[in-house]
């Protein structure tokens, strides 16, 4: 398997490079060879009284075929989304299934997201490898998790708390809390969009009210203060904080707090089982150095973890020719990976972890 995995790899770089040669109608015909088929399945499954809809896409013959479920990132709920394109069409060519769903409350599936924590999002995850362990071409004891951003948390979380997964792959997701990601990255998303370094504090003194408030640190009267001072700047509507009107009455049981305290260190130490992280060397959502010091001293304790820096790659594993950190419907459904190194290392690493 592991050398079959080696031969496909370039199946798998020449399949998401997309190059065009603009050739006339019809020109190649003479020599076009059809490329190895992939079969795809619609795949329902459910987790408690939420029902999931994917789609499953494996190589069109085979068996005893490892897999991977693929987890979301914050803003890309469904199958369709295009950081997931690089999935469905190369890990068939490498031998290995793959399966797509849409988030619980998005697409085709149930729930409600607004509802779900992120232990909730992992549990579905696990579902959805329970629900592959069940089909005959799959291996149930080669099936692990992969995820891009908020997607590469959960997929180590699933990891922890699946008692059978046997990988997991996270991509651009920080290896600190919520929190900390955010004041990085929208300190980052104001600077690129022309905005002052006076504008960056007062939102840092703004999530730092909020924050305040959800941990007792200030009263709910200074949060909604600092809050409705900042809905008059121009800024506000990028800065991912909630209004005033939204502030939580009840800041100890609020989704928030959890989310943005939540520290990923805790579920790695949790997942005895391999992970390979990966960052791009020009991301500004995430901070990647302090992400790789702490995997840094984590590999030296725990020596189930594998990480590297992608040259030359954004937070999608995209060239960063010119970041926008522009995040609508269009770039979720348009933009994917496409760093070369990425697929490379990732095919690489599965040959290793999901090979016989």
């Amino acid at each position: 398997m592991r050398s079959r995995i080696v031969r496909l790899l370039f199946a798998l770089i020449g399949a998401l490079t997309q190059v065009s040669l603009n050739l006339p109608a019809n020109a190649s015909d003479s020599w076009h060879v059809a490329a190895a088929s992939v079969v795809s399945k619609e795949i329902r499954f459910s987790n408690g009284n939420v029902q999931l809809v994917g789609t499953l896409y494996m190589p069109e013959v085979g068996d005893h075929l490892p897999a991977m479920v693929a987890l979301h990132p914050a803003l890309a709920a469904t199958r369709e989304a295009g950081v997931f394109k690089h999935l469905r069409q190369g890990l068939p060519a490498l031998g290995i299934a793959v399966l797509l769903y849409d988030r619980r409350g998005s697409g085709q599936s149930s729930g409600d997201r607004n509802r779900a924590d992120f232990e909730m999002l992992a549990d579905d995850a696990i579902a959805a490898q329970r629900a592959l362990a069940k089909i005959a071409r799959i291996d149930a004891a080669r099936i692990g998790f992969w995820g891009l951003s908020q997607g590469g948390w959960l997929a180590v979380l699933a990891a922890g708390r699946s008692p059978d997964a046997a990988f997991a792959i996270s991509v651009s997701a920080p290896l600190v809390t919520a929190e900390t990601q955010m004041r990085f990255a929208m300190s980052n998303l104001l600077t690129l969009r022309g905005y002052s370094q006076s504008d960056v504090q007062e939102m840092l003194e703004t999530r730092k009210a909020w924050n305040g408030y959800l941990h007792g640190a200030n009263s709910r009267e200074a949060a909604i203060a600092a809050l409705r001072k900042a809905e008059t700047k121009p800024w506000f509507d990028l800065a991912y904080l909630p209004k005033a009107s939204q502030l939580a009455a009840d800041p100890e049981h609020d989704a928030s707090r959890r989310e943005l305290d939540d520290d990923p260190v805790t579920a790695v130490r949790k997942a005895r089982i391999p992970l390979l992280f990966l960052y791009g060397d020009s991301d500004p959502w995430v901070p990647v150095a302090e992400s790789a010091e702490r995997l840094r001293l984590l590999s030296a304790e725990l020596h189930n973890i594998e990480y590297t820096i992608v040259p030359d790659a954004n937070h999608e594993m995209m060239t960063p020719l010119q970041e926008t950190m522009k995040v609508d419907e269009e770039s979720t459904r348009n933009d994917a990976p496409q760093s070369p190194v990425y697929f490379m290392l990732m095919a690489s690493w599965l040959a290793r972890h999901a090979g016989k």
